[in-house]
């Protein structure tokens, strides 16, 4: 596997269902550690709703995910979500369905669907991207040889995470896994380049 694909972009939507509306909110992810944080703006955002039921997936292994129901009847909620954001294959995305109650019960299977239904119209409103799964790697070399770096990370587009840019400089970069062993080669043909790769 070389590629994922997630959602840069936070979204809204609503769906409507005999009086409950239900407002998914869609949000990039970066970390587990991100969750919380996401979540509580969320409920700033939507103090009076009466459930806050969530979904997410982070990492690449597939083995990091939680769902909620926040009260709903069990698997109803967080579950139909999870089981969208698996079916498209996406990650480190986190989708919050808030709902407000209508005054009427809606049962089990209309509850599925209207969960479903809100978490997959977010989903309609930004585009899927296709990232390629990086190898992160630390670079410290002498400012004179910026321009033979920055042509490697360029030519094979290397992310550069962070960068500190003065007579020496340090630089994290993710090279693309499906092109690891030719970037490493060619950053190692460049004389003065002292190169770490992380695990």
């Amino acid at each position: 596997m070389d590629f994922y694909y997630t959602v840069e972009q936070k979204a809204t939507a609503e769906f409507k269902d005999r009086g409950s509306r239900f407002i998914a909110c869609l949000i990039p992810l970066a970390s587990v550690g991100d969750f919380k944080k996401a979540l509580e703006a969320v409920k700033k955002e939507y103090p009076k709703a009466t459930h806050y039921c969530f979904a997410y997936r982070v990492g690449l292994d597939g083995n990091n995910f939680r769902s909620s129901d926040d009260g709903e009847p069990s698997g109803t909620a967080g579950k139909p979500v999870l089981g969208l954001l698996e079916s498209r294959q996406l990650t480190n995305v986190l989708i919050v369905v808030v709902r407000y109650f209508g005054g009427t019960l809606l049962g089990v299977p209309g509850l599925i669907n209207a969960y479903r239904s809100a978490a997959a119209l977010a989903l309609q409103t930004v585009p899927v991207v296709q990232k390629a799964i990086e190898r992160i790697c630390k670079l410290q070399f002498d400012y004179t040889i910026i321009n033979s770096v920055m042509t490697v990370i360029k030519q094979y587009n290397c992310n550069i995470a962070e960068q500190q840019l003065q007579l020496f400089c340090s630089m994290t970069i993710g090279i693309p896994k499906n092109r690891l062993e030719e970037v490493l080669f060619k950053l190692k043909e460049i004389r003065g380049l002292e190169l770490t790769a992380e695990d």
